[in-house]
């Protein structure tokens, strides 16, 4: 199966980064057989209809507004959203969801895509995870090697030792002395 993992969110945005983070996150710390394709989409927009066009499957790694409780998490077909603007607007300009509907107005085949979303708590300026999804975090890797294992993709750990903060602060501007 071509599959490639896209972490979607704006990283200045506290918790819209998770999707970014997790990408990140799971490319240190997991191998996978056969081999997937993991990428940090932040806000690129339809810098990623390539990815639509040329995988048969996409899976989506962002934050979801939905009603619920802060780290709650939705896998849910991207189909269904299209036509929703997920991501659109604001630093995400067009998002990854646009990029199907882009697709389907051009006659190409759609791939098998989805959204493994998760609930944010925060989402004003900082680059930093809120600690509700810091808490949620370790479930929403699991979520996701998980749904990757149901899609016949195995994930096996690495020796890592990479933390989530080490990833946040990656993103940080150094401070000048």
């Amino acid at each position: 199966m071509a599959l490639a993992l896209l972490g979607i969110g704006n990283v200045l945005a506290c918790d819209d980064g998770v999707g970014v983070y997790a990408c990140h996150y799971v490319r240190a710390h997991y191998s996978f057989s056969p081999q997937i394709h993991i990428v940090d989409g932040g806000v690129e927009g339809m810098a990623l209809l390539d990815y639509f066009a040329t995988y048969a499957h996409v899976v989506l790694l962002d934050a979801i507004a939905i009603e619920d409780e802060a780290g709650a998490m939705y896998i849910i077909p991207a189909q269904e959203l299209a036509g929703y603007g997920l991501n659109s607007g604001g630093a995400h300009e067009v998002g990854a969801i646009q990029c199907m509907d882009m697709l389907e107005l051009l006659g190409k085949p759609l791939p098998q895509a989805h959204v493994i979303g998760i609930v944010p708590h925060d989402t004003s300026y900082a680059i930093a995870l809120s600690i509700p999804l810091r808490e949620a975090f370790g479930r929403y890797i699991e979520t996701i090697v998980e749904r990757l294992s149901q899609w016949g993709i195995t994930a096996t750990p690495k020796e890592s030792s990479v933390t989530l903060e080490e990833i946040i602060e990656g993103f940080r501007v150094p401070k000048s002395n």
